[in-house]
């Protein structure tokens, strides 16, 4: 089975998400969740790391972890 969303009912640059009613419905209902005002400040901020994403500038989780290992390492050669 297939469906075909037409076009014009997704809005421009956006995603779609599409998931059960039943699911829907329960995140509706939660109480945890909040919606977050962000400053003009945080909203920059997360336009440029969006835009850094875009371009590939970003670590992954392992790199990062390995980046850090490696940090740790060298400040501890240099203490002894």
């Amino acid at each position: 089975m297939s469906i075909t969303i037409p076009k014009k009912f997704i809005p421009r640059d956006e995603d779609l998400v599409i998931l059960p009613r039943f699911e829907y419905e329960a995140l509706l209902k939660r109480k945890d969740i909040r919606e977050v005002k962000l400053t003009a400040s945080e909203r920059r901020a997360m336009e440029e790391s969006e835009r850094e994403f875009k371009r590939g500038d970003y670590l992954t989780l392992d790199e990062l972890e390995k980046s850090l290992a490696s940090s740790r390492s060298k400040t501890r050669r240099k203490g002894r």
